[in-house]
C-alpha cells in the first residue's frame, strides 16, 4: 500500500464528532509516549501530520487523520502514564472506550508496545480488550533502533510470553528513525483493507 495524500480531519472526545463516513478506519492504541504520533508520520511519510508531545499522557482526545479520501488513521489517547491524576485517567479511557466499543467503522487496530519494556498490566488489559472485540490487530513493537539488532528476537519472544501471543500472529519490530516495518504494517493495512 502506497499512501499518497494524508490530512488531518478531526478531533472529537464523543460519538457526536467522529467523522460522517462510510471509510474504514485504523486504530492506533498504546501507553504514553510509545511512539503513536512517530509511527503515523513515519507510515504517511509526513513530518509533522501527528504533534509528537513534549509531555507524556497529555494527549486526550481522538485525532483522525484522512488517508487518500479512503479510510482513516485514528490516534487514540495513550494510557498508563502515572503522573495523571486518577480523575483525568477515567476520562480518558471513557474516551477510548467509547469509539472501540461503538464505532462500526473501525475496521483494524494496530497496537504499539516499547520493545523494550515487558508489557504492562494496561498493555494486558487491551490485548484482552483486542482478543475479545474480534477486530483484526496488528502488534508493532516500536523505537527497535533503541536496542541492537542482535536483542530484538529476545525482546520479541519476552511481549510474546508476557501477552501469550499465539506464534501465528507475527510482531512486527518498528522503528520511526530507520522506518524498520513500515512496508510490513503497510501491506497488512493494504491487505486487510
Amino acid at each position: 500500500m502506497i499512501i499518497k495524500n494524508a490530512d488531518f480531519e478531526i478531533t472529537a472526545v464523543n460519538p457526536a464528532q467522529y467523522p460522517v463516513s462510510e471509510f474504514p478506519e485504523v486504530a492506533f492504541v498504546g501507553r504514553s509516549n510509545v511512539g503513536k504520533s512517530s509511527i503515523l508520520n513515519t507510515l504517511t511519510n509526513r513530518k509533522s501530520l501527528a504533534r509528537v508531545g513534549g509531555t507524556p499522557g497529555m494527549t486526550k482526545t481522538i485525532n483522525f487523520f484522512n488517508i487518500d479520501d479512503r479510510m482513516f488513521f485514528v490516534d487514540l489517547p495513550g494510557y498508563g502514564y502515572a503522573s495523571v491524576s486518577k480523575e483525568k485517567k477515567s476520562s480518558w479511557e471513557t474516551v477510548v472506550e467509547k469509539y472501540l466499543f461503538t464505532r462500526v467503522n473501525l475496521k483494524m487496530i494496530i497496537m504499539l508496545l516499547d520493545i523494550r519494556h515487558s508489557p504492562t498490566k494496561d498493555d494486558k488489559t487491551m490485548y484482552k480488550w483486542i482478543l475479545d472485540s474480534k477486530i483484526p490487530y496488528i502488534i508493532v513493537a516500536s523505537k527497535a533502533d533503541k536496542i541492537s539488532k542482535g536483542q530484538i528476537l529476545k525482546h520479541i519472544q519476552v511481549i510474546r510470553s508476557e501477552l501469550q501471543i499465539s506464534p501465528d500472529i507475527k510482531i512486527i519490530p518498528f522503528s520511526s528513525q530507520t522506518r524498520q516495518g513500515k512496508e510490513d504494517i503497510l501491506d497488512i493495512i493494504g491487505t486487510l483493507l
